[in-house]
């Protein structure tokens, strides 16, 4: 927390003490009413409520035997600075369990199931006092496809919003939902021979689409839009429990739906309970019988067929008056472009040149630089550690980010200063068979990792011809290694299990991966060619490839022989498609969220030029999506992406858990002075209980040669990023998920003390002994640990029970309670007895006002 955001939530707190605030709670605190929002952990949110289905009787009265009551409890572990593409983990217990469940929840294809839970992003809120604008309502609630909003010419017995008893009479005609009705643009439907109800969208730029039909609807929603659906009518267990990963949208993915850090949304959770029917007619007529149906399908029953299903019970009426007044309403809030700096800050950037494992840090650390007139304009340029390195040297930056040592070019020193405690992650994306979700307990170990990056599954049958290894498995889930450590799932080969998604340049994180294979015996006995226990062989193109390495080879040749003419028009080297790597990590981490593998094997045919070529495959079907990919746990974190367990010493399998980084920071040293810490991968392996995928990130710089004003603005970061930057939070400055924070304290305290030491000889500029002890403080002067400050997992190894719980991980440990360190104010500290003494509402406003007024964001 910084000097002035510590001291205003100081101000702030001595004026509730004082009893100079309106509405500030009681010491003792009060009791949750029904409906209102509970104590949520710090960013999220949860809030139970009464959802119910009221259905009268002839008379009039409610029928006991068709209405339904739920206690329903919905939390949400994350709803303030969110970023685009962010997941955001919801959960909920309490609710009317699905039936008929739809293969695939997403988008128009979880129409076809009863007693969902419909989870949307909305613009606008449930604040009663906003006008009717910026308030959430189904007409600015986003979904992909015309059939999600509206009902076009359906019979009477496909019409049970008629007889919703808490509709509108409007709602209650043969042609409703808009007024006036565009008929021009909806041509042929406004007619009383059969129903339509139209539920429009309404951009932020104030333009209506009539969803009528496909060309009526934004144009993010088109066929083949750029990203797929991201609403969905999720799955309730027969506990009444279930959760979802939901997928948020910026105004840079949406620009139709327009949410942004000026634009409040929310995330809309419908738990659809059945249409509330109103007193029968006499006699009941089909739309009344309709109405009264509770479902066709047994509870936890699934529907692959797409048979058809009670229309009064299923998702397609989420926007109807009875569902939509049972919703939650989710208020999130998103946090400033990436490009925010370029926009408001008319300063050049200074540019820090490398490492992509800080790239989430940058996204939140940048504004609380370039917003500030006493800070310069720093900026992240992602590149590979040894071309930020090279750009460091020569002096096309003041500084590099890198997570190793690097050879020197040139004669002037270099620095290392550790500036963030990260690594990379095995990021998954795998469904269990049969409609059973996400797969969340997965273990590797390196020899399974050699298989894949040495292109030893031959993916198809296209690779039964390879020399060698026809015999191998098709892809990792059909290999008994994999089965016997991760028992249960689905054996269907796909091609995109044949491959580690990775990356195709050269990598600090790409050395780190293969150190951990190369450490372990087993699997460098099977690159050097022996096959393994169940007789797997190495790709010869591989065989005795030497590990560790920076950057990973494609060796393989093999141009299957084949009388697929696409194939025969497109000779290509088969493996080599398989793989497929990519310059970005973001880039896998898209890839894993979409579970749209790079393989490249899809033929099409052109038709003008009767050529065919090839192509990337299409997205993976949910409830049989298998990927995996190098993420850093940055990105796994941010995107609520799952992390592989990695085998360690003892059949141990770690998974990147505060703990498990910690361990592996407490077995680092450093051989002296300015230089960067190590640890061997044997080392870590021997531990048992240290993540191996665990890198430190460094600020390097010259110790002599650097021009003052480069060198005071390095030194300065350093310093602000080890301190203010280290306090975990969503916000501009604060540390984000996936990172362990450096503190004065505890095992990561050498690593602060060398960053300070390293900050001071860069700013001195007069070479490698530029160190004395006054500059660094003995850990005994720091700040004793924060109480209650709850440390998260830092990579995206959600729960199994949900956010609320005690969180949990895959090596079933729990992550440690952090500590938080502060910053000290001089200011704080003479001005905060004055004004707790004067204790007057305008001072403190003013204090406040002056030090916290928001400049886009200052933190």
């Amino acid at each position: 927390m910084s000097a002035r955001r510590r001291l205003a939530l100081a101000l702030a707190v001595g004026v509730v003490g004082l009893g100079l605030l309106p509405g500030a709670p009681s010491a003792s605190g009060t009791t949750e009413a029904a409906g209102a929002a509970a104590p949520a952990a710090e960013g999220g949110y949860s809030r139970t409520r009464t959802v119910t289905r009221e259905v009268l009787d002839a008379d009039g009265g409610v029928d006991a035997t068709l209405s339904t009551s739920y206690r329903m409890t919905v939390r949400a572990d994350r709803t303030t600075d969110l970023r685009g593409r962010e997941r955001v983990a919801i959960s909920w217990t309490g609710a009317a369990p699905s039936g008929g469940r739809a293969s695939n929840p997403y988008g128009e294809k979880g129409l076809l199931q009863e007693y969902p839970v419909m989870v949307l992003q909305c613009r606008g809120t449930d604040d009663a006092d906003l006008p009717l604008a910026k308030r959430v309502r189904p007409e600015t609630c986003w979904t992909s496809s015309v059939a999600q909003r509206s009902q076009r010419l359906r019979s009477r017995s496909e019409s049970t919003w008629l007889v919703d008893r808490y509709a509108d009479e409007a709602d209650r005609q043969p042609v409703s939902g808009m007024d006036p009705f565009p008929g021009a643009d909806c041509p042929g439907l406004d007619t009383t021979v059969a129903n339509t109800h139209l539920t429009e969208f309404v951009s932020q730029a104030g333009r209506t689409y009539p969803a009528c039909a496909a060309d009526r609807m934004p144009p993010e929603a088109a066929v083949d839009a750029a990203f797929p659906p991201s609403e969905l009518a999720a799955y309730t267990d027969l506990d009444g429990k279930g959760s979802v990963q939901f997928e948020v949208r910026s105004s840079v993915e949406n620009e139709s739906l327009g949410c942004s850090h000026e634009v409040a949304c929310s995330i809309v959770v419908v738990p659809i309970l059945g249409i509330s029917c109103d007193r029968p007619s006499s006699p009941m007529t089909s739309t009344d019988r309709a109405c009264r149906k509770a479902g066709r399908f047994a509870a936890g029953s699934s529907n692959f067929a797409e048979e058809g299903v009670d229309q009064a019970v299923s998702p397609s009426l989420w926007w109807s008056a009875s569902n939509w007044r049972n919703r939650f309403s989710i208020p999130v809030t998103f946090g400033l472009p990436a490009g925010v700096c370029d926009v408001l800050d008319p300063r050049a950037p200074t540019k820090f040149f490398g490492s992509e494992l800080m790239a989430q840090a940058a996204l939140q650390w940048a504004p609380a630089y370039c917003l500030r007139d006493d800070r310069f304009n720093f900026a992240l340029s992602q590149m590979p550690d040894n071309a930020g390195w090279e750009n460091m040297e020569n002096g096309a930056g003041p500084a590099a980010f890198v997570s190793s040592e690097h050879q020197q070019a040139g004669a002037d020193p270099v620095g290392f200063a550790p500036t963030a405690i990260s690594g990379f992650s095995i990021g998954y994306t795998i469904d269990r068979p049969d409609n059973g979700g996400e797969y969340d307990r997965l273990r590797l170990n390196p020899r399974l990792l050699a298989k894949l990056l040495t292109q030893s599954y031959l993916g198809s049958d296209l690779g039964r011809g390879h020399p060698g290894i026809g015999d191998n498995p098709m892809a990792i889930m059909d290999d008994p290694e994999f089965v016997r450590l991760n028992p249960g799932l689905s054996r269907n080969v796909q091609e995109a299990g044949a491959t580690l998604l990775s990356l195709s340049v050269s990598s600090d994180l790409i050395r780190q991966l293969t150190s951990y294979i190369a450490q372990d015996p087993d699997a460098m006995a099977f690159v050097a060619g022996t096959p393994d226990p169940w007789g797997m062989k190495v790709n010869p193109a591989y065989r005795s490839l030497d590990l560790p390495r920076d950057e990973w080879p494609l060796l393989d040749s093999y141009i299957p022989e084949t009388q697929n003419e696409c194939l025969k028009q497109n000779p290509t080297v088969y493996f080599t498609q398989l793989a497929s790597p990519v310059s970005t990590l973001r880039t896998i981490a898209d890839a894993l969220i979409d579970a749209w593998p790079y393989v490249q094997t899809r033929c099409d045919y052109d038709t003008s030029t009767s050529t065919y070529k090839l192509g990337r495959k299409d997205r993976q079907n949910y409830g049989t999506r298998f990927m995996l990919g190098l993420v850093s746990l940055g990105d796994a974190d941010r995107f609520g992406m799952r992390s592989a367990a990695l085998l360690t010493s003892k059949g141990r399998y770690v998974a990147p858990t505060d703990r498990s980084l910690s361990a592996a920071v407490g077995l680092m040293r450093r051989s002296g002075a300015h230089r960067p810490f190590t640890v061997t991968q044997e080392a870590l392996a021997a531990d048992g209980d240290a993540y191996p995928g665990t890198m430190v990130v460094y600020t390097t710089a010259k110790l002599e040669s650097l021009a003052r004003p480069q060198a005071r603005q390095v030194a300065s970061f350093i310093r602000i990023a080890t301190s203010e930057g280290q306090v975990r939070g969503r916000g501009n400055g604060d540390l984000p998920g996936g990172y362990l924070p450096i503190r004065k304290t505890g095992v990561t305290a050498p690593l602060w003390r060398a960053a300070q030491q390293t900050a001071s000889a860069i700013e001195a500029q007069k070479g490698a002994g530029t160190t004395t002890p006054e500059e660094v403080p003995p850990p005994s002067d720091a700040a004793p640990p924060a109480s209650g400050d709850a440390a998260a997992p830092p990579a995206g190894t959600p729960s199994k029970a949900g956010p609320g719980a005690t969180p949990t991980t895959t090596d079933g440990t729990t992550p440690t309670a952090a500590t938080t360190e502060e910053t000290t104010s001089s200011l704080g500290n003479v001005l905060l007895p004055v004004l707790l003494l004067v204790g007057g509402l305008a001072i403190a406003s003013s204090v406040v006002s002056q030090l916290v007024g928001r400049r886009a964001g200052t933190p």
